[in-house]
């Protein structure tokens, strides 16, 4: 496994991230287990939850799933440095209203004490805001956030699905206090899905922001074999595609062949060799799976491969303004 540090922090982490969105709902607990030993094993030591987490009825499940398994021990805690995020509601009657979707204090304060006990920890290393909130105050958040640090409870604050105006807001309101402020942002990023090579990916970079990506790989349709599986999720967005987009994940797969390399692991790499991109967040459903993921560190894309790759799938031209403007 190879690592790098965590945009401006000096926290190091592997280049894949462990996403659990799965555990509890598509992963039995036993299996989870098993990934998140191998895991470790395979030095992965970057793991990525979220409060909602466990599927609809059930929410904080999969917090639970990774608590229960911290207390196992043999340093499991030790070995992860651990992400999770709030912002969805929580089925929770006693909140009322505030259990909305949103971010506030009150609810950084209350998700994050829910979230500690589900986890079986003290601590949370990276703890996120799972969505952009535009009626929250900044001095708010940022107040909360100093508190809990201060408790030794969250080590670095980080952000997920905002936009780049939105972490230049949050930098300017760190900065007037003295506060170090967002250090990463997770975001929607693949071949598929350029759009945030215009502002979010340089901006990200100017801030010195570490990128941490979800749906690598397009909710599957950069894995292998996305055009003829015939059941899941997969194959319902397979099926949903216009010819003219066929073509494009045709033209993938018969890249990828040439390669020798798995779609899945060609789309990783891609993601691997952008220097703007601390991690994208692989989410296996066997330890099978996530074996052959890592294979995607190693693997180098040429320069003629990377401009095969943006003839398939092209993106928004650059960066803003100059992808659109003179």
């Amino acid at each position: 496994m190879k690592y790098t540090q965590l945009g401006k922090t000096g926290m190091r982490v592997s280049r894949l991230v462990l996403g659990t969105m799965n555990f509890g709902t598509r992963t039995d607990e036993a299996t989870a287990d098993a990934i998140m030993d191998r895991a470790l094993e395979l030095g992965i030591n970057f793991f990525d939850t979220a409060n909602e987490y466990g599927g609809s009825g059930h929410h904080g499940r999969t917090e639970e799933i990774v608590g229960r398994w911290f207390a196992q021990g043999n340093h499991r805690r030790e070995k992860v440095i651990l992400a999770t995020k709030f912002y969805n509601d929580m089925e929770n009657e006693l909140d009322g209203p505030n259990d909305a979707p949103g971010v506030s204090a009150y609810k950084l304060y209350r998700s994050l004490d829910a979230s500690l006990a589900r986890l079986q920890t003290d601590h949370i290393e990276l703890y996120q805001m799972h969505h952009i909130d535009h009626t929250a105050n900044w001095d708010e958040l940022f107040q909360a956030y100093e508190n809990v640090m201060a408790q030794g409870k969250v080590y670095y604050a980080g952000s997920s699905n905002f936009g780049a105006r939105h972490l230049a807001f949050a930098a300017v309101a760190a900065e007037k206090r003295h506060f170090l402020g967002l250090v990463s942002e997770q975001h929607l990023y693949n071949l598929t899905q350029r759009l945030p090579e215009l502002e979010l990916l340089p901006t990200a970079r100017d801030l010195g922001m570490g990128v941490i990506v979800w749906s690598p790989l397009a909710s599957g349709l950069l894995a292998d074999h996305a055009l003829t599986v015939k059941t899941g999720r997969r194959a319902e967005k397979a099926a949903k595609l216009s010819p003219a987009q066929r073509q494009q994940f045709e033209a993938y797969e018969a890249l990828c062949q040439s390669l020798g390399e798995s779609a899945s692991n060609v789309a990783l790499a891609w993601l691997l060799q952008n220097p703007a991109i601390t991690a994208p967040i692989i989410g296996p459903s066997s330890v099978a799976q996530l074996e052959d993921a890592v294979h995607a560190v190693e693997i180098e894309l040429s320069p003629e491969t990377l401009a095969k790759l943006d003839d398939i799938f092209p993106g928004p031209g650059g960066s803003a303004p100059e992808a659109y403007a003179w």
